[in-house]
């Protein structure tokens, strides 16, 4: 059997370093939940004393983490996939990953606008606003429309009961906190799909040593992309817990593809024809996801729609924009070998 066909068929993937593929499994864990839940804490600790420019610095560099995992790490590997040679000719007519990934950004824009909608509605039958894009107070749309009284509104509210205006003020916050969490969780799907299929091929590659030490650095980098995230949902007491849910789901991630993989080890192919359509398919459809969230969550919200970045100083601006720019230089410079 010659390995060109052994490469399109259905034989194991590399089975050498097996103990330090199973300890991969431990020390990915460690890394990418320290990226991810660290943003978190620092945030909400009292006893970090974190200054705010360290804050902010993890937030922009998350941003261009994301935004580099999205093209360099996504829908390049989405694009080799889905034109692996293996593949019958019918797949080489048309470039299905770069169709994928505009169906996932038109499909997450649809969600965006129909759940600004109807924020918007429910927000204006209780007598306040909000702006979609985050002018007045300079928060992105991924942590949900910012709300305001209308004083003509309020003040015809005056005569209501205390009750029924306390029930006003419930709703109205629970239709922004569940704007928060669908911009937030948008984000978090696309980043699981990609640290799954990056768990499985780490198992069973080749060239796993390179591999394994990028990924530890990738992953943590992509941790504080999401954490930083997470960390700016203002969410009520009860759901405080979210955050950390969200943070602990990602870094079980990885070490579930690892483990999964390293269970298929014999019989899987990460080249092979059925994994090749599979991985394209899901890393094209994440890269949308990215892409949207990216540019317009990030970029545009951040900084374009931002009235507070748009005021800031010359040398505020400048280090914001030089963390996002290095967050995204380190992550794709990554791609080089991963």
């Amino acid at each position: 059997m010659s390995d060109e066909s052994l490469n399109c068929g259905s034989g194991g993937g590399d089975d050498t370093h097996l103990n330090l593929r199973v300890a991969a499994v431990f020390v990915i864990l460690i890394g990418s939940s320290s990226g991810a839940l660290f943003p978190i804490f620092a945030k909400r600790s009292s006893w970090l004393h974190l200054p705010k420019s360290i804050f902010d610095f993890a937030k922009y560099f998350g941003s261009g983490v994301i935004i580099a995992t999205a093209f360099i790490h996504l829908l390049s590997p989405g694009l080799d996939a889905l034109s692996n040679p293996c593949l019958s000719e019918g797949w080489s007519e048309y470039p299905y990953a770069l169709a994928l990934c505009l169906l996932s950004i038109f499909m997450i824009f649809i969600v965006e606008l129909i759940a600004f909608r109807w924020g918007t509605a429910k927000l204006s039958a209780i007598g306040k606003s909000h702006d979609a894009h985050g002018h007045s107070l300079g928060s992105h749309a991924a942590h949900g429309p910012e709300t305001n009284f209308d004083p003509k509104l309020s003040s015809k509210k005056e005569s209501s009961s205390d009750i029924e205006a306390s029930g006003h003020e419930d709703h109205g916050f629970e239709d922004t906190m569940t704007t928060q969490i669908i911009g937030v969780a948008i984000l978090e799907f696309g980043v699981v799909l990609h640290s799954v299929l990056i768990g499985l091929t780490l198992a069973v590659a080749e060239n796993f040593k390179v591999l394994f030490v990028v990924l530890v650095f990738h992953q943590t980098f992509e941790g504080l992309g999401i954490g930083s995230r997470l960390a700016h949902l203002d969410l009520p007491g009860k759901y405080r817990w979210l955050p950390f849910a969200g943070a602990v789901l990602y870094g079980l991630t990885t070490p579930i593809g690892i483990a999964a993989g390293l269970g298929v080890r014999t019989t899987y192919n990460p080249d092979s024809t059925t994994a090749s359509i599979v991985s394209g398919v899901l890393d094209s459809f994440s890269a949308g996801i990215l892409v949207y969230t990216g540019l317009v969550e990030l970029l545009a919200h951040e900084f374009l729609f931002n009235k507070e970045m748009m005021n800031a100083s010359n040398g505020k601006l400048a280090y914001a924009l030089g963390s996002m720019c290095l967050g995204c230089a380190l992550m794709a410079l990554l791609g080089k070998w991963a």
